[in-house]
């Protein structure tokens, strides 16, 4: 199997990231084969290796393509919703079983602690997702909807470390009580924000 009759380069490397995410989430890193992708994808290992140097850059990339984008997903669909509303509609899901594809984050995590060929791109992969969300915070600062004392790139760092470590605690491992998760998530967005505002989504300013 090489390229597939009729399918553009752009169409190939796409099946394949799809395949790798597949595949690295069902079966792990160190369970996925990079021939198991390239079947999966319909194409040959040197096909693979044609728009991908390694199985690393593979994980990776899948990720990139593929992975956990919530709260970058909610922005989109409403670009006017606050980010106190956003920061709330994330952290209500987070608790929440996810499809087998939610899994990819976890074990490019968990690679990335064994493999410093993982570990090099996926640096640059939360450094990027570190950097968008310190710039919503900025934004949203700037808008007066969050405490301008805050540190932009200590909350991102934070929003980071609860959405990366949902995707390890799973309901199956630990499961928290609805109601008073969000009661938890309403006290700590009414931390963030300025003193005498008004509320927003039952959060005090």
């Amino acid at each position: 199997m090489g390229r597939i009759a009729g399918v553009t380069a752009a169409e190939t490397r796409e099946r394949l990231l799809l395949a790798a995410a597949e595949a690295f989430s069902q079966r792990g890193y160190d369970g996925t084969r990079v021939s198991d992708i390239a079947a999966a994808a319909g194409v040959s290992n040197g096909a693979l290796y044609a728009h991908f140097g390694s199985k690393a850059e593979l994980i990776v990339a899948a990720l990139r393509a593929h992975g956990p984008r919530l709260l970058a997903d909610l922005l989109a669909a409403d670009p006017d919703r606050s980010i106190t509303e956003l920061l709330l509609a994330v952290g209500r899901r987070l608790p929440l079983r996810r499809d087998a594809k939610g899994h990819l984050i976890g074990e490019a995590l968990v690679a990335a602690r064994r493999d410093e060929e993982v570990a090099r791109p996926m640096r640059d992969y939360i450094g990027e997702r570190a950097d968008w969300l310190a710039g919503l915070v900025r934004a949203a600062q700037d808008d007066g909807e969050l405490d301008p004392a805050l540190s932009p790139r200590a909350l991102a760092h934070f929003c980071l470390l609860l959405a990366m470590g949902s995707a390890l605690v799973t309901p199956d491992v630990h499961a928290v009580d609805g109601e008073e998760w969000d009661a938890l998530l309403v006290r700590f967005v009414a931390a963030l924000v300025p003193a005498g505002t008004t509320s927003c989504e039952g959060v005090p300013r």
